[in-house]
């Protein structure tokens, strides 16, 4: 080490510790819009209904805003470059040296607090102003001044000594909000290329992407920062109210910036593809069920569970050539399989993998339709909350084939309206692509078999079983009791549930008006 460095760390502030930033999902979600704007095979309300949030968030962990912002992007993409990503997360997830080493060089990137993906994806950079080249003139013509003011005594001299320094006010006044926000731009610049260095001098297959341009950036990490007597203790502010230096370099440091961006974004994109997936190996290190999945038309899920659930109950699943069409009691479990299916499946697509012992799985986008309610501040009823996510849905199957899952379609109106309108929708999405439903309105099951395979979920043991069929004994009356109404509110019930399944008694052949669909 040279005297000079050895110096400059005596000098200088220790590095800050490591404290992850609370970005938000907006800042996450902005590499996805800003660089591929088109490549979306999630939106937003299958996000909410599958708790990718939360799912994200454990995936997260201790990974900076770069690995955070590769994930995203992965999940919501169509799964075209999975397979070699999928060959980099399997390597790691087996050496847990190797994840330690790499996961060592990218603790930088964790001090980042700010966003950059808009700044090297978005809109181009202006070029510096001309009569910046004109700034270090400006604090050379104050001291000449003033020294000729002390020396011959004109008293208008100390007029134009006082507007020179109005005019260095004015620059520093003028220039502050933007200097402070590209100071925090440039760390986290600097700290992606720090780490694009450090992984390029590891000797590791999967950084050896990184080292053709090593030596570039290293240089330009030079280039960006500020002199080492500019960050002496003291020295900063002297410089910068004097000398300009900070808007100086402001202007310089952006002009480099356009200079090299696309060896920054390469670098952007190859250091944060490495930390999503150390965030991913190291994830499944720690997991104690999942499987790589395998390509096909059919969805077969062997004993699935749902990651998010602690003690999670594992279930088989599977499809061919059909949706589903999915009852059972209340409280047993439909919106949790559905969940764990539409999760493992966009997590085949986006990453490779499935938290079950077998999976073979479309490569194809993922649609819910879970979680609709009603909007007091818009004005919309859950009845028409359901119609327009219909509606979307229904788009979206006309653009290209996917797989929707739909829980409990059309709460929000009367139950002859509800199972017609249903009815339609359902039959007419299940001809556009995979559809997997459930709902209490077990006359669709009839309605809908020559498209929708019945499937039942019931307790057996202590776990959850997926069988062909129907539920056949309900619960929901069965229920009040155990939830503390009074056994003369079961009996009212129970009468007029008699008089209806009497009245409403389930059609025997449905063939009419299953042709007519």
């Amino acid at each position: 080490m040279s005297l000079l460095s050895s110096l400059t760390r005596l000098l200088l502030p220790a590095e800050a510790p490591v404290v992850d930033y609370p970005f938000v999902p907006s800042d996450v979600a902005l590499y996805r819009r800003t660089a591929h704007p088109d490549a979306d095979a999630l939106d937003a309300q299958t996000w909410d209904d599958m708790l990718l949030p939360q799912y994200s968030a454990q995936l997260a962990r201790e990974t900076s805003i770069f690995g955070q912002q590769e994930l995203h992007r992965r999940l919501h993409a169509d799964g075209g470059g999975v397979a070699a990503s999928a060959v980099r997360v399997r390597t790691l997830a087996q050496d847990a040296g190797r994840r330690q080493q790499l996961h060592a060089a990218c603790t930088g990137l964790r001090r980042a607090d700010r966003e950059i993906s808009v700044t090297l994806f978005g809109a181009e950079l202006p070029p510096a102003p001309r009569w910046v080249g004109l700034l270090p003139l400006l604090p050379l013509a104050l001291l000449l001044t003033v020294v000729l003011a002390l020396a011959t005594g004109v008293v208008m001299l100390w007029g134009v000594v006082v507007a020179l320094w109005l005019l260095l006010m004015a620059v520093q006044a003028r220039y502050h909000e933007a200097v402070e926000e590209w100071t925090r731009i440039l760390a986290t610049l600097r700290q992606m290329l720090r780490a694009h260095s450090l992984l390029a001098a590891l000797d590791d297959p999967l950084a050896a992407g990184l080292r053709e341009d090593a030596a570039r950036a290293d240089k330009l990490n030079e280039r960006l920062a500020r002199s080492v007597v500019d960050n002496l203790p003291g020295v900063r502010d002297y410089s910068d109210w004097l000398w300009l230096m900070n808007v100086r370099h402001y202007f310089a440091s952006r002009d480099a910036v356009r200079a090299e961006l696309a060896l920054l974004r390469s670098s952007f994109e190859r250091v944060a593809g490495l930390e999503a997936d150390l965030a991913l190996a190291r994830h499944l290190a720690q997991t104690p069920r999942y499987c790589w999945a395998e390509q096909g038309g059919a969805v077969a899920l062997e004993q699935v569970v749902h990651p998010l659930l602690a003690q999670a109950e594992p279930l088989t699943f599977s499809l061919a050539g059909q949706g589903a069409f999915i009852s059972g009691q209340n409280g047993i479990g439909k919106s949790t399989l559905l969940r764990t299916v539409g999760l493992n499946l966009i997590l085949a697509r986006a990453f490779g993998f499935c938290y079950a012992e077998r999976a073979v799985t479309p490569l194809l986008p993922v649609y819910s339709s879970m979680q609709s309610e009603d909007a007091l501040d818009g004005g919309e009823s859950l009845y028409i909350a359901e119609l327009r996510r219909a509606r979307e849905l229904l788009a979206l199957a006309e653009r290209a084939p996917a797989v929707f899952i739909i829980d409990e379609i059309f709460r929000g109106t009367n139950h002859l309206e509800s199972i017609s309108a249903a009815a339609a929708v359902l039959h007419t999405l299940s001809q556009q692509g995979t559809v997997i439903v459930s709902s209490h309105n077990l006359v669709l099951a009839p309605l809908l078999e020559d498209r929708l395979a019945p499937w039942c979920v019931s307790r057996e043991g202590s776990g959850l079983r997926v069988a062909p069929g129907v539920l056949r004994e309900t619960n929901g009356i069965a229920l009040l009791a155990t939830r503390g109404f009074d056994a003369a509110i079961s009996a009212k019930a129970n009468r007029v549930f008699d008089w209806l399944s009497d009245y409403m008694a389930h059609p025997a052949d449905c063939q009419d008006i299953r042709s007519s669909l």
